[in-house]
């Protein structure tokens, strides 16, 4: 058996990090949460991990965080999450350093096909680039 895979999340609502936990722990995926940037950031530099799951409506997320999330922590998938479908605050972001945006609440079956195409191409030593 493959060991659980982490996910980190920065959430601010509680109800629903505890569902995405559970919807994670169903698969093989350990949900770590994150009460602030800061935590996550000092956890990233420690810890390795698959993806992060980010609330970009979080009061500290802005274009300027979430792109240096992206470059200091290149190996990791950064999921972002929102109630509203559009968020023209965060469009750089989103075009250029969010792997995948996701409605919250969070569908299981998209969340379970983007953590799977991911931890396919993790494994395929074909995709990785040659230096």
């Amino acid at each position: 058996m493959r060991k659980k895979l982490s996910i980190v999340i920065l959430d601010s609502d509680n109800d629903h990090y505890l569902g995405l936990c559970a919807m994670l722990e169903e698969k093989r995926y350990r949900a770590i949460q994150m009460p602030s940037l800061e935590s996550m950031q000092k956890y990233l530099q420690k810890n390795t991990c698959l993806a992060v799951i980010l609330d970009i409506e979080h009061e500290s997320v802005d274009n300027r965080i979430i792109r240096n999330l992206t470059m200091n922590y290149p190996a990791v998938y950064f999921f972002g999450m929102s109630k509203r479908h559009y968020n023209p605050e965060l469009r750089e972001a989103i075009c250029y350093h969010i792997f995948v945006c996701l409605n919250k609440p969070v569908n299981p079956d998209e969340l379970y096909y983007w953590l799977r195409s991911i931890d396919e191409d993790e494994s395929d030593p074909n995709n990785h680039c040659k230096v």
